[in-house]
């Protein structure tokens, strides 16, 4: 009997020796996800992603179908050409008008010298003067015409180009292409599916580092600051635990009740405080997981 009671002493003593001490801080995994959204509304010709594939940022995911924009695109730029045939020119008209007014001044010239032999009367000479000042008025008028139509017609010229800006923008909307770097949690469509502006496409997330939010008692907290580096504990398997280090990025400013989801090994606390711990993903760490947070000792 006294046998027995010392080898179960010895085992008591072995597994208390290698147990973990009892954690600080209780919690679990988060990441900052987004969603994607479509920008445009159509076909969804291409989108070859699946969950938990890894993306690049910039790179091109997905398409929308964009003939109908296209042909909107080429219907209003056949306006701008219709338009364009519109503009008068008031080069020809004034041309002539010119060269009637050269040959009048050229024999106004010669009037003015027979004038001064007094082969010419006053009256001639008034004449080619007001003649060649009609022509003026006639040459002046017609380029503030020619100008007053084609502003009208260039009025018209810039709506449509700003409707062509907008198209452009419009068909690079139905180019799906990825904001961040990271891995797809959700996927919402298919390819071939209709979408409409605003429909969520997929939820993408970096996830190579995670965010452990933690809660864990004032007295506990005392001798705990930003930037301090954590032990982070997570199951490995029923009885072991798999060390992590992490970084305490934030530390709320006041307490909370403990929230429901938290589940310790001891009794809860009514009030509690809420940490943010940065843990490097090594592969195995999941959104959602638990885990356990011992808090470095202080030297004395």
């Amino acid at each position: 009997m006294k046998t027995t009671c010392s080898f179960l002493l010895v085992t008591l003593l072995f597994f208390s020796c290698t147990d973990y001490k009892k954690s600080d801080a209780y919690g679990n995994f988060e990441a900052t996800s987004i969603t994607i959204s479509a920008k445009g509304t159509g076909e969804l010709l291409k989108f070859n992603i699946e969950e938990g594939q890894k993306l690049e940022d910039k790179k091109v995911i997905g398409v929308i179908d964009t003939v109908k924009l296209y042909l909107e695109k080429q219907k209003t730029q056949a306006s701008i050409n219709a338009l364009d045939q519109k503009l008068q020119e008031a080069a020809p008209e004034v041309a002539i008008l010119i060269k009637d007014r050269s040959n009048l001044i050229r024999e106004r010239n010669r009037t003015k010298k027979l004038y001064k032999e007094k082969a010419a009367t006053a009256q001639q000479l008034d004449d080619y003067n007001g003649k060649i000042e009609v022509i003026n008025q006639r040459i002046n008028s017609i380029k503030q015409n020619v100008g007053v139509a084609n502003r009208a017609v260039l009025s018209e010229r810039k709506p449509m180009e700003a409707q062509i800006d907008l198209t452009n923008k419009q068909i690079n909307d139905h180019i799906i292409i990825n904001p961040i770097s990271g891995t797809v949690l959700i996927k919402f469509v298919e390819q071939h599916e209709y979408v409409n502006q605003g429909s969520p496409l997929y939820k993408i997330a970096n996830i190579d580092e995670l965010k452990l939010k933690a809660y864990t008692s004032s007295n506990l907290l005392q001798n705990v600051k930003l930037n301090d580096i954590v032990t982070v504990l997570v199951d490995n398997g029923k009885e072991d635990y798999k060390e992590l280090d992490g970084t305490i990025t934030w530390i709320a400013s006041e307490a909370e009740f403990t929230p429901k989801t938290i589940e310790t090994k001891e009794e809860r606390v009514n009030l509690v405080y809420a940490i943010e711990v940065k843990v490097k993903n090594d592969g195995t760490l999941k959104i959602g997981m638990p885990a356990e947070v011992i808090f470095k000792q202080k030297e004395q």
